[in-house]
């Protein structure tokens, strides 16, 4: 760990966790009581530079690289992953705007969500093509040398705030030679006609995470709204999902981490049956086996985040640490809960709202049974 980590990303990490301890915790409950997104600390987030930490500078980004993001993301989901995860959607995005965008889209809509004016989001799940992309129904079709877009997306995070700029969505433009179909992906400013979000999707977590589904009907762009080539789409975000997947297992570790210092600290105040509950040596074997867990899975994250920045190869790597991140932060989560007895149960105490955050993780970015798929193809070439 040590040749990984240098003096600046342990000053990420401090100026990381005072943010988010002095400007997050106090409303952290308001904003999951309410399913509310988090303006202030959005706003916060980019004029600090961590929205844009890994992004070129020339594009409003920190110029910083992936495992500071990784940090950034770790220390703010370790007080509240909903904020933490509306920043790791934002990157999906940005991530696929600077890589495939002209200078003018990188212009137009990737430095707005960088520094944090606006948020991005990106539509691809639909009712019937989640972990299957490639079950996609959302059509463009050329008329008039405009693109029409009909379809439905559903799932989304970031969409609906007052501050919703560009959706990247895939869409069906056709047939390849092969037969499957042809997708490419779509820049729809919001605001745009025939774009509208949906009802407001209630989760067991991430409830400050604000998620909607998103019609279009004959929703019309202009040519400069194509992302990169047509027919590139699928590839295009298949070449970002395993940096999503870093950045999910960094939430992970993030309440894994949470859930240790909230035991920890709730077992030294306690007592029960005359003893402090410090002194239970079943629940001293639960917090040991968060801090192991921690232990490996921030070597996990560490090492793929750093396998990117060295420009390595680090797909398995990255499915292997969302894997194991987003397990064990469920398993922390529910022994947090135990360990806080009736008080966990209880939304005040945030070890209860890290509960439903964990589940979600082992859904998003790929479901733990999709992740086990792709280490194992890794290991059986």
């Amino acid at each position: 760990m040590s040749s990984v980590i240098k003096d600046h990303h342990e000053a990420i990490r401090d100026a990381v966790r005072r943010f988010a301890e002095n400007e997050i915790a106090p409303v952290a409950e308001h904003l999951w009581q309410a399913e509310e997104f988090p303006y202030a600390a959005w706003k916060q987030a980019g004029e600090l530079g961590f929205i844009g930490l890994p992004y070129p500078e020339a594009h409003g980004g920190g110029g910083g690289d992936w495992l500071g993001f990784t940090i950034v993301l770790e220390e703010i989901a370790r007080v509240d992953c909903a904020v933490a995860v509306s920043i790791m959607a934002n990157s999906t995005i940005a991530s696929l705007l600077n890589t495939f965008g002209t200078e003018e889209q990188k212009r137009r809509f990737l430095r707005p969500i960088l520094e944090g004016t606006q948020v991005g989001c990106i539509g691809l799940t639909e009712p019937g093509a989640g972990s299957d992309s490639a079950n996609i129904q959302t059509r463009a079709a050329l008329r008039d040398g405009n693109w029409v877009i009909t379809g439905s997306k559903t799932f989304i995070s970031n969409s609906g705030t007052d501050i919703t700029g560009p959706v990247v969505i895939a869409a069906v433009t056709g047939t390849r030679p092969d037969g499957r179909k042809e997708i490419s992906n779509f820049i729809v400013p919001s605001g745009t006609p025939g774009f509208t979000s949906g009802r407001k999707l209630h989760k067991i977590g991430w409830r400050g995470s604000s998620t909607h589904e998103l019609f279009f009907d004959e929703c019309v762009l202009t040519p400069d709204h194509l992302l990169g080539q047509v027919g590139s789409g699928l590839k295009q975000t298949l070449a970002q999902i395993s940096t999503g997947r870093i950045l999910i297992g960094a939430l992970g570790l993030g309440i894994l981490q949470a859930s240790l210092e909230r035991s920890i600290a709730y077992m030294k105040e306690r007592h029960a049956f005359g003893k402090a509950l410090t002194e239970f040596q079943a629940l001293q074997f639960k917090i040991a086996d968060m801090a192991t867990h921690g232990h490996a899975a921030r070597l996990m994250l560490y090492d793929a985040a750093a396998r990117k920045d060295a420009g390595e190869r680090f797909d398995r790597e990255a499915s292997m640490g969302k894997l194991f991140a987003t397990e064990k932060a469920m398993e922390a989560a529910h022994q947090a809960v135990q360990i806080h007895g009736g008080n966990g149960i209880m939304i005040e105490y945030p070890v209860s709202r890290a509960f439903g955050d964990a589940k979600v993780l082992e859904i998003v970015e790929g479901t733990s049974e999709i992740q086990r798929m792709i280490v194992a193809r890794e290991l059986l070439r």
